[in-house]
Order: C-alpha cells, then sequence, then structure tokens
C-alpha cells in the first residue's frame, strides 16, 4: 500500500475529533502542563508558512507532554479587536464582525489541516461579547483601585488610521501598523497606571526563564535608573538672576519654585553626578515651561522656530541614536553648585520633559551624544574621568565608562562609585539637591477613538460626572447594525455620531447622560486572555479561581520576539494588577518564553505586498500536513530567522515515503532461520542497535525540551538510515521506538503505522496514549573511544580503542602503529609516556 498522505491525515483528523483526543479535562490530581501559542489575529490573508512554524513547535511540545503523562493544556482562540481587523474591513468595504468571522473561519480550517492538537472547545474571540464583557469588567476593577484615569495630554496621532497610540505603538516615528509618521494631538484620553509597577515589572524579570534579550528590551523600556536631582540658579542672560515673580504661578509650580524664594532655579536630573565637574552646558527640552521666561530677545525668533518643529517628532524619533542632534541657544546662563561656573542653556529635542526633570547637564567629554552635540556648535569639552589606568582618552570621542575623577576640586582621585554617593550627599547637605530614582515608563495609554474595539464602561451626567457602569450592566455592546465605521478626522470615535449608543440613565440619579464613546484598545484585551481559556464559558464570573490556581502561570509561551515591549510588558502588569484583586495567586503570567525566528522568502519578510508570502495550503495538499510540518523545525534553529525553500518539503516527503516502506517491509517480511555464524553477527548487530536505539530516545528527549528541533530530524534520519541499511531483519521493537519519537512532530503518519503494527488496537488507543520512551543510562556509555597520540605534545594520530583500556595496553598499541613507528625509530631514546585514560598517550622523546 502506497503512503497516501491526503487520506491518512483526513482520516485521523476526523478520528481525533470524534473521539475528542485534544479535548482538556481539569484532573486536578494530574500533573498539569500548559502550552501557549500568541493568538493570532483573523487576517484576511489566512496563516503563512511562518505562523505554521511557530504552531509546529508548540504542538510537538504539547504531544510530547501528553506521552509523558501530563494533562496538557493546548487552546487556541483570536485577537480579533483593533486596528488590524478593523483596517481590513475598511478597504474591503465591509463590516469588521463579517470579515473577521470569515477569516477566523478560514484560519480555523488551515489549523485544523495541519493536525494541531488544540482543545478547540476552550476557542475565545475577544471580539465577542460574551469575552469582552470581562475586559470592561476589568476596566471597572482598575477604575476602582484608581489604576485606570483620564486626562488630556500630547499623544501620538496616526493621520492614516486616524486613532491615538501607545508610545510602544510607534516605531522610529512611524505608526508601527501603517508606516504612516505620527504627529503630535492633545485629546483627552484614557491610562492605566502603569508605573505603580514599574519596579516589580524590572525586579520580577531576574526570576523568568526568558531570553535575555527580550528581558533587556523590557528593562531599557521601563528605563529605571539611579541618579541625582540637583538645583542649578538662572541667570537671565547677562542681566543676573531671575527672580520669581516674573514667572506666572502655574509654571513656579510645576518646577516646585517657592514664590518667596528670592532665586529661580533649575532642576537637574543626572545619573552621573560624578561628572559634574565637566558641564559645559544645559540642555532644556523644548516643552520646558520654563523657555519663555529664559529666552532672551536676540534668540526668541530662533527658539520659536525650533520649539514648533519639534513639535513634528515623536520621542521615539527623538531618542534616536541615529538622528542628528540639533538644538538653540537661549541666551541665558545657570551657575554649576559645585564650581560656579556660568553654564549656557541651550535646548534641544534629544531631552524629554516627561523623563527626569526635562532639564540635563551636558558632560561631553563623557556622554556620546553631547560629545557630538558640543562639537557641532563649538561647545566646550572638559575631561574629568580617567580610566583606572590613566590611559584613557577624549580626542576622538567621548570617554563613557566609570573611572578616576580629575579636575573635579575635592573629589579628585575618588572612584566615579565612591564620588556618586559623596558628591550627592555634599549636595544633601548644602540643600542643593537628593539622590533619586527615576523611570521611562509612562503611564498606558488605552482608549481609542475606532469603532472595533470593547467600549469603555462609563458615563458622563451632568448632575454627577463621570460615572462608571455597574456590574450588571455589562457588557456594553458596540452596536451592530452602523453603516459608517470609519474614523473621523477630528479625532472623535465614530460611536459619538450613534444617539441611540450615546444616550442612556445615569446609575447613580437616574438622569440623562452620555455614555463613553471611544474605545478599549485590543492591547487590553490580548493582557489577560490566558486565563480564559482555563474557563471560557463561565458567565458569572472572569474564571474559576479554583481552576485558574490549578493551570496558571502558563509553562511555556511561544510567540515572536515582535512582542517582546508591548503585549508581554502588558499581560505582566495585568497579572500583577490581578494579584492585587486577589483574583489569582500568582505575580507572572508566563514561565517559560521562546521566541522562534521569522521565516523569509526571496531574501524578504514575507508580506502581501512583497507578493512573497508562502501559503500552506498547496504543500499540505501536495504533500502533506506531516511534512510540511517537519519541514517548518528542520530548516535551521528554532531561535534563528531562516530561508523558506520549496525542495525541502519535498526532501522531508520522501524521508516519510521511506519510514512507510520500512514498515510495509516488516509487516510482509517472514523471518527466515540463520546459521550459528549468522546468529553470531545478528547478535552483535542487536547489541549496537540497541546501543543506537538507546541514544536517540536520549538524543530525541533532550534537544525536543531544549527547542533544537532540526537537530532532533537529523538524528531520527540518521536512526531510519542505519536499520533501512540493515541486512538483517529490522525488529518491531525499532520500529515502534522510531514512531513514538517521530509521533509529536508528525502525527498523522505516525497514528496510522502504529494502528498498523497494531491491528488489534481500537481507534481509540491512540499512539499519544502511549508513554514516551526512557532510555537505559547504562547503555548508552560508548565502549570505543579516540585515543590522541601525541608526540613531545603535538598530535600525531588517534585510534579508536576500548574505553576501559590500560595504560600497558594503550602503550603496547601505540608503540605498534605503522604511522607511530614514522616517528619513533629503534635508535630513539623515549625518555617518557604520559597516559591519561580516555583521552591521550604523549610519548615524549629526546
Amino acid at each position: 500500500m502506497s503512503y497516501l498522505h491526503q487520506k491518512i491525515e483526513k482520516k485521523w483528523q476526523k478520528i481525533w475529533e470524534k473521539n475528542q483526543s485534544h479535548k482538556t479535562r481539569n484532573a486536578f490530581k494530574k500533573r498539569k502542563f500548559y502550552c501557549l501559542d500568541m493568538f493570532p489575529y483573523p487576517s484576511g490573508e489566512g496563516l503563512h508558512v511562518g505562523h505554521m512554524r511557530g504552531y509546529s513547535y508548540s504542538d510537538a511540545i504539547a504531544r510530547k507532554k501528553k506521552m509523558e503523562g501530563y494533562n496538557v493544556l493546548h487552546p487556541m482562540g483570536w485577537d480579533a479587536f483593533g486596528l488590524p481587523a478593523e483596517n481590513f474591513a475598511l478597504k474591503r468595504r465591509i463590516h469588521p464582525a463579517k470579515s473577521t468571522k470569515k477569516n477566523i473561519e478560514n484560519i480555523k480550517k488551515q489549523l485544523k489541516a495541519a493536525g494541531f492538537m488544540y482543545d478547540w472547545d476552550r476557542e475565545i474571540n475577544s471580539s465577542s461579547s460574551e469575552y469582552y464583557k470581562w475586559t470592561q469588567w476589568l476596566f471597572l476593577e482598575l477604575y476602582k483601585k484608581g489604576l485606570a484615569y483620564q486626562k488630556e495630554a500630547p499623544i501620538n496621532f496616526c493621520a492614516s488610521c486616524k486613532a491615538s497610540l501607545a508610545n510602544e505603538e510607534v516605531v522610529e516615528g512611524k505608526c508601527e501598523r501603517c508606516g504612516t509618521l505620527t504627529i503630535k494631538k492633545n485629546l483627552k484620553q484614557w491610562f492605566f497606571k502603569i508605573t505603580k509597577y514599574a519596579d516589580q515589572l524590572v525586579d520580577d524579570l531576574e526570576n523568568l526563564d526568558w531570553p535575555e534579550k527580550v528581558k533587556t528590551m523590557q528593562k531599557n523600556w521601563i528605563g529605571r535608573s539611579y541618579g541625582t536631582e540637583f538645583f542649578m540658579q538662572v541667570l537671565h542672560g547677562e542681566k543676573g538672576a531671575m527672580k520669581p515673580e516674573k514667572i506666572d504661578k502655574f509654571t513656579c509650580q510645576w518646577l516646585g519654585i517657592n514664590l518667596d524664594e528670592e532665586l529661580v532655579k533649575i532642576k537637574i536630573f543626572t545619573t552621573r553626578i560624578d561628572t559634574v565637574f565637566g558641564m559645559t552646558y544645559v540642555v532644556l527640552a523644548p516643552e520646558h515651561p520654563l523657555i519663555p521666561y529664559l529666552t532672551t530677545e536676540k534668540y526668541k525668533k530662533d527658539v520659536e522656530k525650533y520649539i514648533e518643529k519639534a513639535k513634528d517628532a515623536s520621542e521615539i524619533e527623538r531618542m534616536s541614536q541615529k538622528k542628528e542632534k540639533t538644538g538653540v541657544f537661549t541666551g541665558s546662563y545657570a551657575i554649576n553648585p559645585l564650581n560656579g561656573n556660568k553654564i549656557p542653556i541651550w535646548i534641544a529635542d534629544y531631552v524629554l520633559l516627561e523623563y527626569g526633570t526635562g532639564a540635563i547637564m551636558a558632560v561631553p567629554a563623557h556622554d556620546e551624544r553631547d560629545f557630538v552635540f558640543a562639537e557641532k556648535y563649538g561647545l566646550e569639552i572638559i575631561e574629568v574621568i580617567k580610566s583606572e589606568n590613566g590611559k584613557s582618552s577624549i580626542e576622538n570621542g567621548a570617554f563613557i565608562e566609570d573611572g578616576i575623577l580629575i579636575g573635579s576640586g575635592e573629589f579628585d582621585q575618588l572612584s566615579s562609585e565612591v564620588a556618586r554617593e559623596k558628591i550627592t550627599q555634599w549636595l544633601e547637605n548644602q540643600g542643593l539637591g537628593y539622590g533619586i530614582k527615576k523611570y521611562k515608563l509612562k503611564d498606558w495609554l488605552i482608549s481609542r477613538q475606532r469603532y472595533w474595539g470593547a467600549p469603555i464602561p462609563i458615563v458622563y451626567c451632568n448632575q454627577c460626572g463621570e460615572i462608571p457602569l455597574p456590574e450588571e450592566d455589562l457588557p456594553i455592546k458596540l452596536p451592530e447594525n452602523i453603516q459608517n465605521f470609519n474614523p473621523t478626522s477630528d479625532g472623535k470615535s465614530p460611536l459619538a455620531n450613534i444617539d441611540e449608543f450615546i444616550g442612556t440613565k445615569c446609575p447613580s440619579c437616574g438622569g440623562y447622560a452620555e455614555r463613553e464613546t471611544d474605545t478599549i484598545s485590543q492591547w487590553v484585551c490580548s493582557s489577560w486572555y490566558f486565563t480564559r481559556y482555563i474557563d471560557p464559558k463561565n458567565s458569572k464570573e472572569i474564571f474559576n479561581k479554583k481552576k485558574v490556581k490549578h493551570w496558571l502561570p502558563v509553562d511555556l509561551y511561544i510567540g515572536g520576539v515582535e512582542h517582546a515591549i508591548l503585549h508581554l510588558l502588558y499581560a505582566r502588569f495585568f497579572t500583577k494588577v490581578m494579584l492585587d484583586l486577589k483574583l489569582t495567586e500568582f505575580s507572572e503570567p508566563f514561565i517559560h518564553l521562546f521566541n522562534q525566528g521569522m521565516v523569509y522568502y526571496k531574501g524578504m519578510k514575507m508580506s502581501k505586498s512583497k507578493g512573497n508570502v508562502v501559503n500552506p495550503d498547496e504543500f499540505f495538499e501536495k504533500y502533506g500536513a506531516d511534512s510540511m510540518r517537519i519541514y517548518s523545525l528542520f530548516m535551521g534553529p528554532a531561535e534563528q530567522d531562516v530561508e523558506w525553500n520549496d525542495q525541502g518539503v519535498i526532501g522531508v516527503y520522501r524521508f516519510l515515503q521511506k519510514i512507510w516502506n520500512i514498515v510495509e517491509k516488516h509487516q510482509s517480511t517472514v523471518e527466515q532461520p540463520l546459521d550459528n555464524i549468522k546468529k553470531m553477527e545478528q547478535l552483535k548487530h542487536s547489541k549496537k542497535l540497541e546501543q543506537l536505539i538507546h541514544k536517540t530516545i536520549k538524543k530525541v528527549s533532550d534537544d525536543i525540551d531544549n527547542f533544537k528541533f532540526n537537530t532532533v530530524i537529523s538524528c531520527l534520519m540518521e536512526y531510519v538510515n542505519k536499520i533501512h541499511n540493515s541486512e538483517f531483519r529490522i525488529q518491531k521493537l525499532e520500529i515502534e521506538i522510531l514512531i513514538k519519537l517521530l509521533a509529536p512532530i508528525a502525527p498523522h503518519i505516525c497514528e496510522e503505522l502504529w494502528h498498523q503494527l497494531h491491528p488489534e488496537i481500537f481507534e481509540k488507543e491512540s499512539i499519544f496514549n502511549q508513554s514516551w520512551p526512557k532510555y537505559d543510562p547504562d547503555l548508552i556509555i560508548e565502549e570505543k573511544f579516540e585515543l590522541v597520540i601525541q608526540i613531545n605534545g603535538k598530535m600525531r594520530h588517534s585510534i579508536e580503542t576500548e574505553k576501559n583500556i590500560s595504560e600497558i595496553e594503550a602503550k603496547e598499541l601505540v608503540l605498534k602503529n605503522e604511522k607511530i613507528k614514522k616517528w619513533i625509530s629503534d635508535e630513539t631514546q623515549i625518555k617518557k609516556i604520559i597516559f591519561i585514560p580516555g583521552r591521550l598517550i604523549n610519548i615524549v622523546i629526546c
């Protein structure tokens, strides 16, 4: 019988569905393993082979864990709300609910065709009211705790998407979704107070089994730093000290200036107070409220022009190392409190108002950015730190490392670490500064002026003001029969134009009230979804606490590194909030995170616009899902980017055909009697094969656990070749081991072959109910090794020998070797022979 992949795969997919083979029961006494993929947004293009690669990893691990006796939870759902789904619908001029439903059906069909072990009874959809009811409920819980609030703020705005964007959604000044340059816009927005959890979000990273790259990205984004805040007296132009009465009351309050004080001071934040004697200019952010009062008449026009231009740049663009440094002089000065030097005050957009104090001391000798700026504008560069060996130089650039202080008055010859402490203490004693901790992280902007999202459960009443809706009113459903859901150019949501949605009763006084028309960002919906899989049909509470306590946190989470900051940071925040709300008992959502590499085609990331998307459907048809799955894992190391090659699938298909033929040959061959010589040879062969089997079990088991799937497949190919090329009849045990080891990667063919080998069992008795093979440690020990032969410490030859060879036997074996005799004649005097068991022998000659 031929290997008919289409027939076999459809057969077993029907049987698995009929028998509910992938359904997970809440067996609380059994070891659990929660294996999770980052749920996809339902793209109209469906899945390409890059998506399939990630899902193939998780499925292989989930199936192996099941065979190891774990109760495995492996769910799937849809990140269906938000910009991607809505923009797709707008382009097609259809309602997002319809396009989303259609796209989900297509992708679900692809996932089932691949044979992935998902428990579809736990399927979730973030755009269903059954789900977003609990997104709204969580919003209200955060609101009650003071973690959700509204304020007017300058935000990133994408004119193309007509939506506000969180900082994390802006990449190099552009919308991460459509690539349009963003602008700044003042809008009243909703925020979550993620900054309250900044320390936890940094500190708890140490306990996670995550890639270091991801942990570093999150640390950098949160940007916790320890430094010093100190005050510098301001001189207005050449006229002398500036007095508070010249500044409006609001600005004085913002700057922390006491109106009774005689002098105005700028508050500076730095992490390198040890370099303060090298300060040659001060930089203010373009938004700093003191600028109008500092700027002299001579520089007023230049300053106004510069500030206007800076408004168009995003924070990320301004902070980019690639961006050319620009600035403008105010005409005013500040006094360095350590040495009394008069320091010019500049404005530059590489300083942000929201980080630190919006003002920095610039030390070009010891900061790369300041060095470039100083050289461009001809500002002084003063060296005040030397390396410990005294050889550092600032001739070609800043010396940014810690070192020993020079030219720093009473602090000379102190190390940077000690100097930071001593100088900060000096400032505190003088009442001029103090040590402080700062963060780059901003509160999370979660409101969107779009239709396709969960409505925010807040109403506005003329009598009562801003009122949260009671839980019994949830869900606040999106109006479905809406004709125009296009985003508006005035910054308002399309919901603002629907009178029947806006008008409602105030839950407090019963009078007329109007609903909030912004919707909740899709990132909120995806920040807690992993908890809903545990109890997806619960309509009375967000989830059952007993079930969540059993299943969570997630044991293994798989997805792309592009979610390192956005999704993963938000999910960690929500987990900590749910812990504080006493909904859960864990502080981190994902124990182990794995980021698979991307799949490229024709040297580029797959994209429909580039015409290089590889659809898996045609390969399922020609070569089968099992061939696709194996090739996806065989392309290269799991964490690295790889290039797709159609020919690779064909090679894997031939490999599966070879396995099919081996089983078929075994089933049809009658064992022939052997003579004594053949029996001895078979006995010797069986011993070697037994060792090969156990080595293969160990290699495959370890490599699957360590995501080395490409070497797993190489190992199995080597095993298949050895048993295929054997002159002796292949034994049933050899094939059973092969099929079990291959089963998590190629489930359809292995299920079929297992039942061919065991015609007595029923279809319900899946190979995945079999135990994972175990190896015998005694049988993986090598009996032979390569003995390295050295002469006077230089390797001259090596020979294979028994592992337990004695020193006497080794000497005799080596001295008789023909190649060694070329180096040692009868006249050669051997001074001594050094033997290291299991490694080498060194002959020392005169």
